[in-house]
């Protein structure tokens, strides 16, 4: 009989008590994938993978050590405790580790309502196979695509499962429904590659494979014989889809982990302006049908909607019990772990207020300057915010796009940057980050 993941976990916490922790928590997580690469109309790969794996983080005092497992039988989980606790004798002394107090813990843990898992049946690997072909052939249709390079359907399903020996006890369960395609224009060195792809929780929000193959065979063709820019400082509109790189640098800087360290270019930039006035930037761990969403964080504390950002100001930092202790702050219930690591911050769902203008008039605004599609390369320094990164994209002048852009570098202060942002209003409202199209004024363009 197929033991539960409840079932697991508490069998880890009795084998640690048994081998002699002073606490522990434990993790199990088990699921099913399904990937099929289709080239040429034809079956290409076809990968599924099922497994569980077990993780116990176990405290003797304040040293603590985690070790995992993909095995189930007692005697391996007999070995784990034992071995996590021969582990933690020989561990340095954190004196900021532990778990929460019960008083902590989150209680409203139904996750019914986050509508994280599509209950419909898994797809078959002939319906995915046939979703990758549509999409490659809808590629193939566009005048100018050469080839595709992949066209790739995929189906996961997890359950996940935690507790503690302080008394918590919880899980869910997730599903994703993928679907992307690469194609190819030009031939020999004058190649040029784009993609499209789309990922949701429910198949019914699924885009059709025709649409994202049309739209990734579209975008390898337009950017067909790019030039190289001129060098100078111009105005830089980072794509909707990109865009959340630059918040993406916002949320690593203000990471728990980084400001205790003190090596953030924003260790000091609580309670000051980081974003323009009227620009806020808000975390909702519970959003319904969005991939990041939980009531309860990976040390069991729960979830709560708050502004990271508001009316452009840094309120706070993103913590789990270990840094909040080290800053002398409370936790923001943002700990995420996996089977064989300890928890640390991390952020769900974010959203950045959107502005009034579509992408289409911010281009019309800006005059000339660069519209940035896709970035390769990353120089930033974390402790200064210095930023440059190899880019390619559309050159704009007079407010139009006037042909494709490769082979050049933007670069910028990341505080300078994101104080001078301005939104579209583009933003694509599934994604577990929600920044539309921004535009940055006087950034330097290393070009020709």
């Amino acid at each position: 009989m197929t033991r539960s993941l409840a079932d697991l976990t508490d069998q880890l916490l009795t084998a640690a008590r048994k081998a002699g922790a002073d606490s522990a928590d434990a993790l199990a997580v088990d699921g099913t994938s399904i990937n099929i690469d289709v080239r040429n109309g034809v079956l290409e790969q076809a990968e599924r993978s099922e497994g569980i794996e077990l993780g116990l983080r176990v405290l003797l005092g304040k040293r603590q050590a985690v070790v995992s497992a993909s095995d189930v039988r007692p005697e391996t989980i007999a070995q784990m405790a034992e071995r996590a606790v021969t582990m933690a004798r020989e561990a340095p002394e954190d004196i900021h580790s532990g778990l929460a107090d019960p008083d902590q813990l989150a209680t409203d843990l139904d996750t019914a309502r986050l509508e994280l898992f599509d209950p419909s049946d898994e797809p078959d690997p002939a319906t995915l196979q046939d979703d990758a072909a549509r999409a490659e052939a809808a590629a193939r249709a566009i005048d100018g695509v050469s080839q595709v390079q992949s066209a790739s359907a995929g189906y996961g399903r997890r359950r996940v499962h935690l507790s503690a020996s302080n008394g918590f006890s919880a899980g869910y369960e997730r599903s994703d429904r993928g679907l992307s395609c690469v194609a190819i224009s030009g031939s020999g060195a004058g190649m040029e590659r784009d993609y499209d792809f789309d990922s949701r929780i429910f198949q019914a929000d699924l885009r059709s494979p025709e649409d994202i193959g049309q739209s990734a065979g579209q975008r390898a063709v337009e950017r067909m014989n790019p030039r190289r820019p001129k060098t100078g400082s111009y105005p830089v509109l980072f794509d909707e889809r990109i865009a959340n790189s630059l918040v993406g640098h916002l949320l690593q800087a203000i990471n728990g982990t980084m400001i205790a360290r003190g090596s953030s270019w924003l260790r000091d930039g609580l309670g000051q302006q980081v974003l323009p006035k009227g620009l806020s930037l808000l975390e909702d761990p519970h959003r319904p049908r969005a991939s990041a969403s939980r009531l309860f964080d990976a040390e069991g504390l729960p979830t709560t909607r708050r502004a990271i950002v508001d009316d452009g100001v840094l309120t706070g930092w993103t913590l789990d019990l270990a840094t909040a202790r080290k800053l002398g702050m409370d936790s923001t219930a943002n700990a995420a772990r996996g089977t064989s690591s300890p928890p640390s911050p991390t952020v769900t769902n974010v959203a950045l207020t959107q502005g009034d203008k579509s992408r289409a008039e911010l281009l019309s605004n800006m005059g000339t300057g660069l519209l940035v599609t896709s970035m390769i390369g990353s120089t930033i320094n974390p402790n200064t915010g210095d930023y440059s990164r190899g880019a390619s994209g559309f050159w704009v002048e007079n407010g139009q796009i006037a042909y494709p852009v490769n082979e050049c570098t933007i670069a910028g202060n990341l505080r300078d940057m994101l104080l001078r942002i301005i939104p579209a209003n583009d933003a694509r409202p599934h994604l577990s980050r929600v920044v539309p199209s921004l535009l940055v004024e006087g950034m330097t363009l290393a070009g020709e």
